[in-house]
């Protein structure tokens, strides 16, 4: 058990496209998940496994102004989305570069990630990524 966990990190840790290789088996493979833009629309978005949820906005040309003004380097707070309580929980904690940039979102709540963080997964059918109404951009 131990071996495999520490195979696990040492992927992890010193290889950044593990995500990328562990869900490549599902290349084309999609799940459909709602955003909930800054005027309290919903929107269906199809996104693809493997991908981030800022590309997933992106490639469903979901106009958020300014959302993800950075292009996902970790630069801003623009693609901050919010999360539900039990999703949230699931996910893999944030780096601290996230959280540096997460003080700096409006609107920041205990759900709270950025969208360029969050890698599509296919339990992840039907999460809803809430937008604030708000941005804070400290580019």
């Amino acid at each position: 058990m131990r071996r495999n966990l520490l195979s696990l990190i040492t992927r992890t840790v010193f290889n950044p496209n593990f995500v990328f290789q562990r869900y490549s088996s599902n290349a084309n493979q999609f799940v459909n998940v709602k955003v909930i833009d800054r005027d309290q629309k919903p929107i269906d978005a199809k996104a693809k496994v493997g991908s981030n949820m800022l590309d997933v906005i992106l490639d469903n040309k979901i106009d958020i102004d300014g959302f993800g003004a950075c292009e996902g380097t970790l630069a801003c707070s623009t693609c901050h989305v919010i999360l539900d309580s039990e999703n949230y929980k699931t996910l893999p904690e944030p780096v601290e570069e996230e959280n540096d940039m997460l003080d700096l979102a409006f609107g920041l709540t205990p759900t709270s990630r950025l969208a360029c963080q969050i890698i599509v997964e296919p339990r992840m059918k039907d999460w809803v990524f809430v937008v604030p109404k708000d941005v804070n951009d400290q580019r």
